[in-house]
């Protein structure tokens, strides 16, 4: 797998280690600059690509539900 610097992707991987699980997805929401973000992180390059995939639909039901 890639190593990706991103402080995001960093802070994904954190919590992942931190609480023992493969895959980490995060949702940043700041409601005063109407933004939404995500980071997402998987041990491996499967299970990145799966983190990614599953982060993707969580950001777009937030946007619908937002």
């Amino acid at each position: 797998m890639a190593w990706n610097p991103s402080p995001k992707v960093a802070a994904a991987r954190d919590i992942a280690r931190k609480f023992k699980k493969q895959q980490a997805i995060v949702l940043l929401i700041d409601t005063e600059q109407g933004t939404l973000e995500l980071a997402s992180y998987g041990e491996t390059k499967a299970l990145c690509a799966e983190a990614k995939r599953l982060g993707d639909a969580a950001y777009g039901a937030v946007m619908e539900a937002y």
